[in-house]
């Protein structure tokens, strides 16, 4: 007498796992890796350039001393000083093109959280805590680019080394969490 061998030991179920764990992996894998490529910009902005000349992240970022996430510039901040620059490029003539049209630029965001955590910058900032601690070396950057690895174990090692007393409160659920 024949034994038979349960269903999932067959060879078409084994198939079938194998392909959707492939799809599943491969899909996180290229999440991933989707995730830390910069995006395309309207207009190729060098952080490099205006850091250089001494514009602080405060200037184009304001909201990041008050508000939930720092903004992006619009056309009245950035032509308020580019209207005086009289050195053309191909960036500048599009910016140009936005004041002309009077349009929006249509930044795209790269440091973007999900939904379910509520991230402040006034916190840090009033902590005195540098962009750069998050942002990575926007200074030496042609186009901001996203950081790796920032996650909920990231900021939590953060919170430890930078308030050690504070810890136990800073590692709340609810405080990022709302």
């Amino acid at each position: 007498m024949q034994v038979k061998k349960p269903w999932w030991q067959s060879g078409g179920v084994r198939i079938a796992v194998a392909l959707v764990l492939l799809i599943l992996f491969g899909g996180a894998a290229s999440g991933i890796y989707l995730s830390q490529i910069p995006p395309e910009q309207p207009i190729a902005f060098p952080h490099k350039t205006h850091v250089a000349l001494g514009a602080q992240c405060t200037y184009c970022h304001p909201a990041a001393a008050w508000g939930p996430n720092a903004g992006l510039p619009g056309i009245s901040k950035c032509w308020g000083c580019h209207q005086q620059v009289q050195k053309k490029s191909p960036e500048l003539e599009k910016l140009a093109g936005y004041v002309q049209r009077n349009e929006p630029i249509p930044w795209v965001p790269v440091a973007i959280q999900p939904d379910f955590v509520k991230f402040t910058h006034q916190p840090h900032v009033q902590a005195g805590i540098a962009c750069e601690t998050c942002h990575g070396p926007v200074s030496q950057m042609t186009v901001a680019v996203p950081q790796p690895r920032q996650n909920m174990g990231w900021c939590l090692d953060c919170h430890q080394r930078m308030r050690p007393n504070d810890f136990v409160r800073l590692s709340d659920c609810a405080t990022c969490h709302y």
